[in-house]
């Protein structure tokens, strides 16, 4: 994928045919505190410069000031980090600099935090950014004037959910290629392609959709990428009905892209399936009913692909995820076109619950014509921040 700003964690694909990196999420960096610090005194003026720390429930955190406040702080909501990776606070950058000193240059206060812990933590995140709010409120003076969200891929539904359920906390958010329209539908998404993908290829990943061995994410990069590949390689009809019948997006009509879509797709059932499942109580993937289309032979696939019913207290636990729309503070939201981990529908789903409970006016949606997943240029970050800046500062 091309380089953009919310993607700092790269992986590399393997060997034999193929030397690429795959930008699959929004990932931390390497800046690591020992042990919690004691606050500053309360009321202490900020002094330019980041200062880092942890949390009440163990995220870390960094905070970070220009020499010239204008009053305002802008917390970054990272994305989607695999749940086996140590905490580390994000990396991201725009444009070649880094997050924190874009915010800064502009004359805003800088926040950003690991969270309490990796995964599907997208309403704890929220607690984290609460938290971190409280951080900065107790330790310096004056307080933020208003708080601002940016966050991107799972970030953008922290995002989103944060200013829905704490409008009194958060004055807006910048928003992108989240799963802010339909939670349940995003982790479908995710089981659905490999559900697909086994049946067209099997045994190409032991296990199944809803139980992945450990060994498999242990060899991800060396050994199940390359067969991926080798197994695309050897039978490329099957690789095109897959990626048709699934309706995930691609660079292009080569094999190469079709990897690279795949590849990134198979990524999240492989390393977050488990995950999921703990956190929601339950298997949440449910296709006993549908009915798949777009392949070579529908009535083949659909007779013999897997059929899994999602789980009661899943279901359930899924509405902790789940937006609704319901604005008092304004969002401005990107989402390229051609995102092949994030449906581009995710977004407009959004769209429909704001204006169905009459809040219209507080969501701006900017599409953007592009494959890839948070793939934005600095100019369009930086203009959709500058919409957001004038919709909270309009009465």
């Amino acid at each position: 994928m091309q380089h953009h700003p919310t993607k700092t964690r790269r992986r590399a694909w393997g060997a034999v045919l193929i030397s690429a990196a795959w930008l699959l999420g929004c990932g931390g960096g390497d800046n690591n505190p020992a042990a919690p610090e004691p606050p500053a005194d309360e009321g202490q003026p900020p002094v330019a410069g980041c200062s880092d720390g942890v949390l009440q429930h163990g995220g870390l955190f960094r905070l970070c000031f220009p020499v010239s406040w204008n009053g305002d702080l802008v917390l970054f909501a990272h994305g989607y980090v695999a749940p086996q990776q140590p905490l580390a606070l994000p990396d991201d950058a725009i444009g070649g600099q880094s997050v924190s000193s874009t915010v800064t240059g502009r004359g805003y206060a800088y926040g950003t935090t690991s969270y309490r812990a990796n995964g599907l933590v997208a309403p704890d995140a929220v607690d984290d950014l609460l938290e971190l709010v409280d951080t900065v409120v107790h330790r310096y003076r004056p307080d933020p004037a208003r708080t601002l969200i940016a966050g991107f891929s799972e970030g953008g539904l922290v995002g989103t959910l944060a200013v829905e359920r704490h409008p009194d906390r958060f004055a807006g958010a910048l928003t992108g290629c989240g799963p802010v329209g339909d939670f349940q539908a995003q982790l479908n998404y995710f089981d659905d392609f490999r559900v697909v993908f086994d049946y067209y290829f099997p045994g190409v990943i032991p296990g199944s959709p809803l139980e992945v061995p450990q060994g498999v994410r242990d060899l991800w990069d060396t050994v199940y990428v390359p067969a991926i590949l080798l197994a695309f390689v050897a039978h490329p009809a099957a690789a095109r009905d897959l990626l048709a019948v699934t309706g995930v997006p691609t660079a292009g009509a080569d094999l190469r892209s079709l990897v690279e879509s795949a590849v990134g797709l198979l990524w999240y059932n492989v390393f977050g399936t488990a995950d999921a499942q703990a956190r929601l109580g339950g298997q949440p993937f449910d296709n006993s009913t549908r009915v798949y289309s777009g392949s070579s032979d529908d009535a083949a696939l659909n007779a013999g692909v897997r059929r899994f019913t999602a789980e009661p207290a899943a279901l359930a636990g899924l509405e902790r995820f789940q937006t609704s729309g319901a604005l008092q503070v304004p969002i401005v939201n990107l989402h390229t076109t051609g995102d092949p981990v994030v449906p581009f529908a995710q977004s407009h789903l959004y769209q429909a619950k704001v204006e169905s409970a009459g809040k219209g006016s507080l969501f701006t949606q900017i599409d953007v014509n592009r494959y890839g997943h948070c793939t934005f240029e600095s100019a369009e970050l930086l203009s959709a921040f500058n919409t957001l800046q004038q919709k909270v500062s309009t009465p």
